[in-house]
C-alpha cells in the first residue's frame, strides 16, 4: 500500500509539473507570475583601477533604491571554469514586472547617471532581456 501511495504521489507531482510546463510553453502563465529579466554583462577595460570598478558596481547596485520599477536585482563576477565568457567579467540582473517598468528604468535619471559612470570604463557590454516565471 505504501509503495503504491508513494508511486501515486510521485506520478501526481510529475503530471502537475507537466501541466505547468505545457501551460508555460503555450504562453498561458498569468501576467502576475511573469518576470522580465534584463541581463547586463561587462568586459571592463584593461588596467581599470579597482576603485573605478567598485564605483561602477556600487552605482549599479544603488539603482533598486532609486527606481521603483525594479522588483529584483543581483550581480556578481564571473567564476565559471569553462573559459567561454569571451572576456566578460561581471553580470548584473535587473528584473521587472513588465516592459513598461523596464522602459521607465532605461530612461530614469538614476540609470542615465549610471551609464555616464560606466560608459568609458567598459570595453564590451552585452544586454539580453527575457521573460520567465517567478
Amino acid at each position: 500500500m505504501r509503495r503504491t501511495l508513494g508511486f501515486g504521489l510521485c506520478f501526481l507531482m510529475i503530471a502537475a509539473g507537466a501541466v505547468f510546463v505545457s501551460k508555460a510553453a503555450q504562453g498561458e502563465i498569468a501576467e502576475d507570475q511573469k518576470v522580465l529579466r534584463h541581463i547586463v554583462l561587462y568586459k571592463f577595460k584593461d588596467g581599470l583601477p579597482a576603485a573605478d570598478l567598485q564605483e561602477v558596481i556600487d552605482t549599479f547596485a544603488a539603482l533598486p533604491s532609486k527606481i521603483d520599477t525594479i522588483v529584483e536585482f543581483e550581480h556578481g563576477a564571473n567564476v565559471s571554469p569553462e573559459g567561454k565568457s569571451e572576456g566578460l567579467t561581471h553580470a548584473f540582473v535587473v528584473s521587472f514586472r513588465n516592459e513598461a517598468g523596464r522602459d521607465a528604468y532605461l530612461k530614469h535619471p538614476a540609470h542615465l547617471a549610471y551609464v555616464d559612470v560606466v560608459k568609458n570604463r567598459r570595453e564590451k557590454v552585452v544586454v539580453f532581456d527575457y521573460w520567465t516565471t517567478e
